[in-house]
């Protein structure tokens, strides 16, 4: 392979890496992908030190040109529609059914593709809170509770704590949110049990998959990354703690009262 395509496939690799990495992928997938788009396009001394948020990656020996790149990555959501659409490129590539340049463009064209509409969003997080809800011993007028609280706290997400505040404020204001909504619904007769209305609705903020990434990370050994994913979610949990404890103290003031 000549130079330039060499480059290309180095390229080709690190941004395949950087998008399952910024989408939610576990270490060992990023790391995998990337060594079989490699293999399979000749380059054979590609080397790659995978991070949760960043990816240093090398080539070069005495048959191939020297190659070097690092990328930070910023620890953010999970998108495993993207995780998924590029795994299924990996394994057609492997099929010889890209060229390099082709599958640069598949690529930028997963990276470019829209996410999920804002109403399905707000919509399924009122569905799943309601579905917890119910889930964790509330009745049907805590699940309908649960719904309306989860669905505001996602039009909060969403159109404000997202774009105004950082990760830490906006967890913590949401925690104290679907509180303050759980506790004014439970007094208006909305709901018998709002414990459940509260768990159920606070939901939507737990970040599941990170936390279970990082349990598995751990295990195969990936310490470092592990670690900064698990301290990633357990930092949200607190702020949602502190979140839901804050908005509990608001209520006992307006209500002049403990509400739980």
């Amino acid at each position: 392979m000549d130079t330039i395509n060499d480059k290309l496939v180095m390229e080709l690799a690190l941004q395949a890496g950087h998008l399952l990495l910024e989408n939610g992928a576990e270490i060992f997938r990023v790391e995998d992908t990337m060594d079989r788009i490699c293999h399979h396009y000749g380059v054979e001394s590609g080397n790659e030190f995978v991070l949760s948020n960043g990816i240093f990656i090398t080539a070069g020996d005495d048959r191939e040109k020297f190659f070097a790149k690092v990328q930070h990555i910023p620890v953010s959501g999970t998108h495993l529609d993207k995780v998924t659409a590029i795994n299924q490129l990996s394994r057609e590539i492997e099929e010889g059914r890209y060229t390099v340049e082709e599958a640069l463009k598949v690529l930028e064209q997963i990276k470019n593709a829209p996410g999920k509409r804002q109403r399905t969003l707000v919509l399924a997080s009122g569905v799943g809170s309601a579905a917890f809800c119910f889930l964790f011993g509330g009745g049907p007028e805590d699940a309908f509770a649960a719904f309306l609280a989860g669905f505001v706290l996602y039009l909060y997400v969403l159109f404000f704590s997202s774009k105004h505040l950082s990760k830490i404020v906006g967890n913590i204001g949401g925690g104290a949110l679907v509180t303050v909504l759980c506790g004014l619904m439970y007094r208006a007769g909305l709901g018998v049990h709002p414990n459940y209305m509260v768990i159920g609705s606070i939901m939507p903020l737990i970040p599941g998959v990170p936390f279970t990434n990082s349990i598995r990370e751990m295990a195969d050994g990936d310490y470092i990354s592990g670690s900064v994913r698990m301290l990633d979610a357990m930092l949200v949990f607190l702020c949602i703690a502190i979140g839901v404890g804050f908005g509990m103290s608001i209520l006992e003031r307006l209500m002049g009262g403990a509400l739980f």
